[in-house]
C-alpha cells in the first residue's frame, strides 16, 4: 500500500497522513511516513519534538555529493541513478511504530531542475514506492509534480484532502486531471473539518465521479493539538471510526 496525500495548504493533509500512519502502525504494519513537503510538519503531527525531527535529506550536501559523485556548482557530471537503498533506515526516525523520513521537498518534475539534489531525492522516492513489504504514506506538497511518470503508477492511491467548500472541489478536480496525465491508477477524496449536521450533498455532487473515501470531523482536540505542536492522533471515537472507514475505502478501491 503506497498512498500519496495531497491537497492545498491548511486542508489537513498532514493531519490525515499522520492519522493513517499511526493507525496502520497500531495494527502492527511496517509503515514509512515520508514528509515530501518543504514546509515540513509531519514530524510534529506524528508526535516528535522539534529537536528530534530528522534532518531533511535534500539539505545533506555531503551525502548528496557522495552518492551522486558530484561537485559544487552546476554544469558538472553526476550520477542520475545514485544508490539510495540504505537511506530509509539510516536517516529515518522511529516514532510510535512509524518510521519517519524527511525529504525536505522533491523538486518539481517540470521545474527544469536537473541537479544532484533532484537526482537523489527522485531516486529515493522511486525506491520507496517500488520496494515491497511495507506501507508508505507520503505527505506531498500541494500539487503532484513531484511524481514523475516512472513512479506514478507505483502509487496505490492519491488521496486528496479538501475542506467543505466549492473552491476545494475545484482543487480536487485539478489534481485529478494532473493525476490522470501521469497515469496514477486511483484517486479519492477525503473531506476534512466537517461540522455536525453539515449538509455535504452539494459538495459530494460537485465531485462528480471522484470517489469519496470518507470524512473527518472538525475536532477541537485536533485543533488544540495543532496549536500545541502535538500529534492529532487520539485513538478515540469518532476519530478511530472515521480513519478506519477511510482505510477500508482505500483497500476496497485497491481491490
Amino acid at each position: 500500500m503506497k498512498i500519496a496525500v495531497s491537497g492545498k495548504g491548511g486542508t489537513g493533509k498532514t493531519t490525515l497522513s499522520s492519522l493513517l500512519a499511526r493507525t496502520l502502525a497500531s495494527d502492527g504494519r511496517p509503515v514509512i511516513a515520508v514528509d515530501a513537503d518543504p514546509d515540513a510538519n509531519l514530524a510534529s503531527a506524528l508526535g516528535l519534538a522539534p529537536a528530534d525531527t530528522p534532518e531533511a535529506i535534500g539539505n545533506m550536501r555531503e551525502l548528496i555529493r557522495e552518492r551522486t559523485d558530484s561537485k559544487d556548482g552546476y554544469g558538472t557530471y553526476f550520477k542520475i541513478n545514485p544508490d539510495v537503498r540504505d537511506l530509509p533506515e539510516t536517516y529515518s526516525r522511529l516514532v510510535h511504530g512509524v518510521r519517519l523520513l524527511n525529504l525536505g521537498g522533491v523538486p518539481a518534475g517540470g521545474s527544469g531542475c536537473i541537479c544532484p539534489e533532484s537526482a537523489l531525492l527522485k531516486a529515493l522516492v522511486t525506491h520507496l514506492l517500488l520496494r515491497p513489504g511495507e506501507v508508505v504514506i507520503m505527505d506531498m506538497e500541494a500539487g503532484i509534480e513531484h511524481l514523475g511518470r516512472a513512479t506514478a503508477q507505483a502509487v496505490s492511491m492519491m488521496v486528496v484532502v479538501i475542506e467543505p467548500g466549492q473552491r476545494s472541489v475545484q482543487t480536487a478536480q485539478t489534481i485529478r486531471r494532473l493525476a490522470d496525465e501521469i497515469h496514477i491508477p486511483r484517486i479519492g477524496v477525503v473531506i476534512n473539518k466537517v461540522r455536525p449536521g453539515m449538509d455535504l450533498s452539494g459538495l459530494i455532487s460537485g465531485l462528480g465521479d471522484l470517489p469519496l473515501l470518507g470524512t473527518l470531523s472538525l475536532d477541537p482536540k485536533v485543533a488544540q493539538a495543532d496549536l500545541d505542536g502535538r500529534s492529532p492522533y487520539t485513538g478515540e471515537e469518532p476519530q478511530r471510526t472515521e480513519v478506519r472507514a477511510i482505510l477500508d475505502a482505500i483497500t476496497e478501491r485497491m481491490g
